[in-house]
């Protein structure tokens, strides 16, 4: 099949190329500059087209004359991207219409249980993204993926940035949730499985929770990664501390966007577990999940070429963001 990835010099779409390419598709990468395309393993594998999801002339050329449109775009900025981001869920499923794409696959969010007012901004808007993809004439497939682990995932860098520059983890009393972490292999596996599953088989028009076999609370979470890692963090529990105070702190111990940290840090509060199972026996039979052991340990092994056909998808790529790795 043709398969258009937006977004494929992000985190994901860079490491998504390579297994869509391996198993035999033909695949149409965009970026807002297509310039930025360039470097990458599979640069002269894959045909290249300018997509600006806020130009919707960029939206109907990208989309002409492809099978399946891999949708990757988030924003977790400050002022109005709620509705910059359902304006462009609106603008690529009337060109997905218009020029008869056979499918959408959206990499959304796990949504917890709560009432939507309850929900942070930026996973309010990956719900009401997905409503709108769904809704549309294209058949779509969600997969609503739980916090990725993997080197160059935001959730990850953060976790790991914490964990290395504070010599005591310091939990909020309210911060006991639970979490089901999924590794970013798993995550590009779904993904394809998606992109090649039959819409016979009740794939399409629904939403998949995807996270991995561990269930965990946060604290635990933060534990297990700093034994991997090699860092003694004793934890401690501190009370009344807000969590905009919490989502501050943390956006400075980072130094990653503080929009992007406080959005996040909203959903501590909540829940982040799968409601079923149904990605592993609708989407991929029989998959066994990476286990989070192994996942967050390939993920602190450093540069891997993990946007090459033959690196390891958990690690660090020369391509990555400058604020991806340790500090250490």
């Amino acid at each position: 099949m043709r398969v258009l990835v937006t977004g494929a010099t992000g985190y994901v779409g860079s490491r998504l190329i390579p297994s869509l390419l391996h198993h035999g598709h033909e695949v149409v990468a965009t970026a807002r500059e297509t310039d930025r395309l360039e470097g990458y393993a599979w640069t002269d594998d894959v045909e290249r087209r300018r997509l600006d999801v806020e130009d919707t002339v960029s939206v109907h050329l990208a989309v002409r004359d492809v099978d399946v449109v891999v949708y990757l775009v988030h924003s977790m900025g400050h002022g109005e991207f709620l509705q910059r981001d359902a304006d462009a869920a609106r603008s690529l499923a009337h060109a997905c219409e218009y020029a008869g794409t056979g499918r959408v696959v959206y990499l959304s969010g796990l949504v917890p249980d709560v009432a939507e007012s309850e929900l942070s901004d930026h996973l309010r808007s990956r719900l009401e993204v997905e409503e709108i993809l769904l809704e549309a004439a294209t058949p779509a497939t969600v997969l609503r993926a739980s916090m990725v682990i993997g080197a160059g995932s935001t959730s990850f860098e953060i976790m790991r940035r914490v964990s290395e520059r504070l010599p005591v983890t310091t939990l909020p009393t309210w911060m006991r949730s639970r979490i089901q972490p999924v590794s970013v292999e798993d995550v590009v596996a779904m993904l394809v499985a998606a992109v090649e599953a039959d819409p016979g088989e009740g794939s399409v028009d629904r939403s998949f929770d995807v996270g991995g076999s561990a269930v965990l609370t946060y604290a635990q979470l933060l534990h297990l990664f700093a034994h991997l890692a090699g860092l003694p963090r004793p934890q401690v529990r501190v009370p009344l501390v807000p969590v905009l105070l919490v989502g501050e702190g943390v956006a400075l111990l980072s130094g990653l966007p503080r929009s992007t940290v406080s959005a996040l840090v909203r959903s501590l509060a909540h829940d982040m577990v799968c409601r079923d199972d149904d990605a592993a026996t609708v989407l991929l039979p029989g998959h066994r999940y990476l286990g989070l052991d192994e996942a967050i340990s390939r993920s602190l092994a450093g540069d891997t070429d993990a946007t090459t056909y033959d690196g390891d998808v958990q690690g660090q790529a020369a391509s990555d963001p400058e604020w991806v790795g340790s500090t250490r």
